[in-house]
């Protein structure tokens, strides 16, 4: 990933103010929201299955976020997939704790027959989505992401896009190229959200990119930097939580050509 790559990627964000389908969980739907804006996207919430499909035919990018999953939800989150496959619009797949329980298990590996542009998770979610892991603890993580690296590889091969494997350096694969992401802060996961927020703005990224391996690392740099700028000034996790989110509406493209990747 070159400078201006980076750099250019973060000016198309800001410029062509992406709108993302949100079809997330109830628990994050303010932070995710709150983290779009920041970066420069637009947050819709839209998750009645009557909608699903129509919103996400115009939309700029899709995110299916599975941490609150009903019945209903997942009937939305199934139509909104299978539109935007079919019209083109670029969506993300969040596995949250696929692995552990049955329901979102068997609905995120059909959601992966839909190819997503993205698969983001912990190493715990993608090693058991790709079917070399039993899932982590809930919705943390087990193993590393250098664990999850080869089956990382194979999901992306499959899906023909990129997967991104969270941790305290994240990897971003295209199941030929791999980008290491470093820098972050531990309050990440202290911070009610904040990796859901984070497949949001690969969402959006990716929209404005138009290059999904390129999105995908950008945002996962852009939020990296952010949360070092908050660290910086932050109490604890309650103040860190409002200071990140200062902090992805402050950085631009020339801090992003700063991010610590290899």
């Amino acid at each position: 990933m070159d400078a201006t790559s980076l750099r250019a990627a973060t000016t198309a964000l800001r410029d062509s103010a992406p709108l993302v389908h949100c079809l997330t969980n109830t628990v994050v739907q303010t932070i995710t929201a709150n983290a779009l804006l920041a970066v420069g996207a637009a947050p819709a919430m839209v998750d009645e299955p009557a909608e699903a499909g129509e919103f996400a035919a115009v939309a700029s990018a899709v995110l299916v976020n599975v941490g609150t999953v009903q019945q209903r939800t997942a009937e939305a989150m199934r139509i909104a997939a299978r539109t935007a496959s079919e019209v083109g619009t670029p969506w993300v797949l969040d596995p949250v704790a696929v692995g552990g329980l049955t329901f979102r298990t068997e609905l995120a590996a059909d959601l992966v027959q839909l190819r997503p542009a993205v698969v983001r998770g912990n190493a715990s979610e993608v090693l058991a989505l790709a079917g070399a892991g039993k899932g982590g603890r809930g919705v943390d993580s087990t193993a590393t992401p250098e664990d999850a690296l080869e089956a990382a590889g194979e999901l992306a091969r499959r899906t023909g896009g990129v997967v991104a494997v969270s941790g305290p350096v994240d990897v971003v694969t295209d199941g030929e190229r791999v980008v290491r992401v470093g820098g972050g802060s531990p309050l990440l996961t202290r911070t009610t959200g904040a990796g859901c927020a984070l497949g949001a703005v690969t969402a959006a990224y990716v929209a404005a990119a138009g290059d999904v391996m390129l999105g995908t690392v950008a945002a996962h740099a852009h939020v990296a930097l952010a949360a070092e700028a908050a660290a910086r000034i932050a109490d604890g996790p309650g103040t860190f939580a409002v200071r990140w989110i200062d902090a992805l509406d402050a950085v631009d493209g020339d801090a992003l050509v700063r991010a610590q990747l290899s």
